[in-house]
């Protein structure tokens, strides 16, 4: 069993203000040891992925990035088709905004790479050496220089799962080209060694982009963790047996840590769960059934139909690394956001921030829990999951928001700031995700 130690880096004004002051030694990150990968928050003040001159900016862009996120969960569960297939890199899959970052390799020899973890997409695919239009932020991938590289062929079971495959005549390399919005990708599809720390996977399918035009796409590379075919999961499950659960660490300090098993060994012994549903238009999402929400010990008053898993229409709740603040329907979000308000009347008045709408003045607001009720189990939120705080500034808003206003607004999604200092456990073979609260220290 691989145990990947996580290290994210802090969303605070405090802690950017401190990389900067304690200079580079700050932000250096510890080679990876044995089974062990650290992972880095690819948004955070350390990372070499972007960096924003306040709290404020970067509060804004991470909310618009959301909005886009949600989206494209949003895209996925209305997708008319009944295929059990799953794109290995579509112009969708291109939209999303992966918060965690960890080391990997790719060929023979071993060439290292950033790829974001997304338990939401089973994509595989790396910048690739000569790709027009990829950000040089981060390596790319040489396949002239790994002895094990493999295009995947024309006719291939891989091929015919991409989406919009390119094989013209005398082709015998699979590849792709696909547009969504402003941007379009070019790609070659291909197989080689990929490597997490000692954990090796001697065949590995993976998009090798090409070409790149347009602001919509990540600039490194995609580890998707969905349980569709092609994912990670899927391809390493003699390995780890389509199990995993993590440890996110909260946004307080800039060096905090958690951890991300890989296999049924070494799970938690002692958890709460609640069974996975199936959508069987879109098998990668994790559905779970949310059957409630409390503010305190109060049950609010949420209509059911807000809740309803519906598999027709992609409606019901998720549970989603990828997006950062939790998203509620507007039934939903308005019934939670009006007893939270009731109840924090007292600190003074509201006000909004980006796009969050519930914000208030003073670095000492302390906010009444909240808990998410799902079958079988209960998450109570503890302070620093339920609103974020800007030391600089003294705000703090609750952290949470109303899904986008479109026709695909069916989805509730329960995000990775919500799910911080908890051991979350994926288990696909029992059809079951887990919650248990567990501190993330620091390293």
């Amino acid at each position: 069993m691989a145990c990947l130690l996580l290290l994210l880096l802090s969303i605070s004004h405090a802690a950017m203000a401190a990389a900067a002051g304690a200079g580079a030694s700050r932000c250096h990150i510890p080679k990876d040891d044995g089974s062990t990968l650290r992972v880095l928050h690819a948004f955070g003040p350390c990372s070499p992925l972007g960096q924003y001159a306040s709290w404020e900016d970067r509060v804004a862009d991470l909310v618009a990035r959301d909005e886009s996120r949600l989206a494209y969960l949003s895209s996925l569960a209305v997708a008319a088709t009944g295929s059990a297939s799953v794109p290995v890199a579509s112009g969708r899959q291109l939209l999303q905004i992966p918060n965690y970052v960890i080391r990997a390799s790719v060929g023979s020899p071993a060439q290292p790479l950033l790829v974001a973890l997304d338990t939401s997409s089973d994509a595989a695919w790396v910048p690739c050496f000569g790709c027009a239009g990829c950000t040089s932020a981060t390596p790319a991938f040489e396949p002239a220089r790994s002895a094990t590289y493999l295009p995947v062929r024309c006719g291939s079971p891989q091929c015919t799962q991409v989406p919009n495959p390119t094989c013209p005549a005398g082709a015998t390399a699979c590849s792709f080209n696909l547009t969504y919005g402003g941007s379009s990708v070019q790609a070659a599809l291909a197989q080689d060694v990929l490597a997490l720390a000692s954990n090796v996977v001697s065949v590995y399918t993976f998009g090798c982009l090409q070409k790149v035009t347009g602001s919509s796409m990540p600039p490194q590379g995609l580890l998707g963790l969905g349980r569709g075919p092609l994912s990670f999961l899927s391809q390493t499950r003699d390995l780890f047996s389509s199990t995993f659960s993590y440890c996110l660490p909260s946004f307080k300090s800039l060096n905090f840590t958690g951890s991300l098993k890989l296999g049924p060994a070494g799970q938690p012994r002692v958890i709460k769960t609640t069974p996975l549903l199936s959508n069987p238009r879109r098998s990668s999402l994790y559905y779970v059934n949310m059957t409630g929400i409390m503010v305190g010990r109060k049950v609010l008053d949420v209509p059911a139909a807000a809740l309803a898993f519906d598999p027709a229409t992609g409606a019901g709740t998720v549970v989603d690394s990828g997006t950062m603040f939790t998203r509620l329907v507007a039934p939903a979000y308005m019934v939670l956001r009006e007893e939270f308000r009731r109840r924090m009347r007292a600190v003074g008045p509201v006000t909004s921030l980006g796009g969050f709408d519930t914000c208030y003045s003073g670095s000492a607001v302390t906010p009444p829990s909240v808990t998410f009720m799902f079958t079988g189990m209960n998450v109570t939120l503890p302070p620093e999951n339920v609103m974020i705080h800007s030391t600089a500034g003294s705000t703090a808003c609750l952290a949470m928001a109303a899904a986008p206003d479109n026709v695909n607004s069916v989805l509730n999604v329960f995000a990775n700031m919500q799910q911080q200092n908890h051991r979350v456990l994926f288990d696909v073979p029992n059809s079951k995700i887990g919650f248990a609260r567990e501190p993330c220290t620091s390293a």
